[in-house]
């Protein structure tokens, strides 16, 4: 286990505290809607659009990106693949309820964040307690 990475990690690369793979997807979403605003405002400038019409959801790039090497550490543990999806639907179905339901007031681009925000630190919380309750407990595949 390296101390100098964050989010810290055990032998087989699992992220060892929940508030930091908390920490993490919240600076990979913070970093992706900057990039969506530098994109979008850009875009906006050059005339290709009006600006916040982006998807939001696009900021999730990187906290799905840490969920994917999170699963792929977790390879021996059983039912790993229906924890990811009980997790998805749930956060994914969450999120997308809160941004349809603030899309009447907030263009794409901020509703989409918003759903990705809540889609993402769900999932974050579901399958950190839930991979690890199926590793403690060795439910079959």
């Amino acid at each position: 286990m390296s101390e100098t990475t964050f989010p810290r990690r055990d032998a087989e690369g699992r992220v060892l505290r929940l508030a930091e793979l908390l920490a993490w997807v919240a600076v990979g979403l913070v970093l992706g809607f900057v990039l969506l605003l530098l994109i979008d405002g850009l875009s906006s400038l050059l005339g290709l659009g009006r600006f916040g019409q982006l998807s939001g959801w696009l900021a999730g790039i990187l906290p799905v990106w840490l969920f994917t090497e999170e699963f792929r550490a977790w390879r021996g543990v059983p039912a790993r693949a229906g924890m990811a999806l009980v997790s998805a639907l749930l956060a994914g179905t969450l999120g997308f309820a809160v941004a349809v339901t603030v899309g009447d007031w907030l263009p794409p681009l901020g509703s989409g964040a918003i759903g990705a925000a809540i889609s993402a630190l769900l999932y974050g919380v579901l399958w950190y307690m839930g991979i690890r309750w199926l590793s403690d407990r060795g439910v079959p595949r």
